[in-house]
């Protein structure tokens, strides 16, 4: 392991372990989410030192690496609510469907009539979906992974904290059908949410989130092909 690796790797995890103390402390305020000011952190460390963000994603290869077994691990709480989960499958295929479509042709639609870019309207749509997914479905449709990227990681935060709000004032308060809706607006970002308000349901916001990731790439796959 070369310094630059192991000194960025330190780094983005003494970001992490301080954003999420940060975190605890506020009393789980959607405000101080540890992706929030732990990439502040980050961001401010890399501005003092002068690096740039090619650098540092080399650097941090090893951490890229390791969110997929991370998200791999969401299948023990699928495999543990499996009954459950078959018992509402229509429902949730439902909610799936309706939810993807919306997310990518609303941006798309809404893209065509600001008159932006095709390339910015394609890099946009996968929005919704897990970074991985969308930054290759992007790439693949003729967008701009990086411009990916930073729109998961806006619609992660944002989808987090208006939820909450949006479901009360609509008056939904199961906690299956809230953490479904979290992992389907907010995939990654949400699902962490799930975990530490609702962990007994937080394979339907896994489920959502693994399911709408694949779905967004074949939709915009195929959207693509006629643009």
């Amino acid at each position: 392991m070369s310094p630059s690796t192991l000194f960025w790797t330190l780094v983005t995890v003494l970001a992490y372990t301080t954003a999420l103390r940060l975190y605890q402390r506020s009393g789980h305020h959607l405000l101080c989410l540890p992706v929030l000011s732990g990439t502040a952190l980050v961001l401010g460390a890399m501005t003092l030192m002068g690096v740039g963000y090619p650098l540092y994603e080399e650097a941090t290869r090893v951490l890229s690496w390791l969110t997929g077994p991370a998200i791999i691990a969401l299948a023990v709480p699928l495999y543990r609510q499996a009954a459950l989960l078959r018992r509402l499958a229509l429902p949730l295929l439902g909610a799936l469907l309706a939810g993807c479509l919306a997310s990518v042709l609303g941006t798309l639609l809404l893209a065509q009539v600001l008159g932006s870019p095709l390339a910015l309207a394609l890099s946009l749509a996968p929005k919704a979906a897990t970074m991985p997914i969308a930054m290759q479905a992007a790439e693949r449709a003729g967008g701009v992974p990086a411009v990916a990227a930073l729109a998961v990681v806006t619609t992660g935060v944002l989808g987090t904290l208006f939820a909450g709000p949006v479901l009360r004032l609509v008056r939904l308060d199961d906690p299956t059908t809230r953490s479904f809706a979290l992992g389907l607006v907010a995939h990654a970002i949400g699902t962490a949410r799930v975990l530490q308000t609702h962990p007994g349901s937080v394979a339907f916001a896994a489920l959502a989130m693994g399911l709408n990731g694949v779905s967004t790439a074949l939709v915009i796959a195929l959207l693509a092909r006629w643009l």
